[in-house]
């Protein structure tokens, strides 16, 4: 059995908008959720049941109204946007549908590029390490390529690998797949699961994928600004092996 520590919690999580107005509205009602190291969950629910409001305040882009967030143990709902900042860029890896790489550099300088923005050139062990994860995901020979010179699925596993290059604790992927075909798509979710088994870094997937869902360990149900579900299949699934 894997080793399990705390990375993320949330406890009476609300988020408010036009605070005051006449519009004010909560899309999030006090939601409590637990994510650990060794989790590889799914977050899912209908269209405008809060996920992408809920996955903003996980990765610390907004702050809630009420309740707290806690990143490997620290409360952040009252840290300023430099703390927060901090935070996210060294323990958060994002990976959206679409990759967001930068067309004038390399598949390299891609990976590299949040080590770059926070520290500036980075050092013999970085650029070891960014090469270490081009080759994690079958892109070694590509070092060199520029973004349109790879297929959307190379383009996926460069964004992926450059999540990882800080070795978050945490790795967000909102619709990770839903830009790609099917054989594709099952090589990224693949690659996904291995990270999260090699590094112990918690995988947290968007999805409106019910296949996609079905495959985590662990889906999160999202309904109205609530958690109406939490399922964990690993456990089922050991139980029936």
């Amino acid at each position: 059995m894997r080793d399990r520590r705390e990375v993320l919690r949330l406890e009476g999580l609300r988020k408010s908008y036009n605070i005051g107005q006449p519009n004010e509205v909560e899309v999030l009602h006090g939601v409590d959720l637990c994510v650990d190291s060794a989790d590889f969950a799914a977050l899912v629910g209908p269209s405008g049941s809060g996920k992408s409001t809920l996955l903003n305040q996980i990765g610390l882009l907004d702050s809630p109204t009420d309740g707290e967030l806690y990143l490997l143990g620290k409360p952040t709902r009252e840290m300023d946007d430099e703390a927060r900042t901090a935070l996210r860029g060294r323990n958060i890896g994002f990976v959206f549908q679409f990759h967001h790489l930068i067309g004038a550099f390399t598949a390299l300088e891609n990976v590299l590029m949040p080590v770059m923005v926070a520290r500036g050139k980075p050092d013999r062990e970085t650029l070891d390490r960014a090469r270490g994860l081009l080759a994690d995901v079958g892109l070694e020979k590509y070092a060199d390529r520029k973004p349109d010179q790879l297929s959307g699925g190379q383009q996926q596993r460069v964004a992926i690998a450059r999540a990882l290059i800080t070795r978050p604790a945490l790795l967000l992927a909102d619709e990770p797949t839903g830009n790609l075909d099917t054989k594709t798509a099952a090589d990224v979710f693949e690659l996904l699961r291995r990270f999260n088994a090699q590094f112990g870094c918690a995988v947290l997937v968007v999805t409106h994928d019910p296949r996609l869902a079905d495959t985590c360990d662990r889906t999160i149900t999202l309904v109205d600004g609530r958690i109406d579900g939490d399922e964990r299949h690993d456990a089922a699934r050991a139980d029936a092996s």
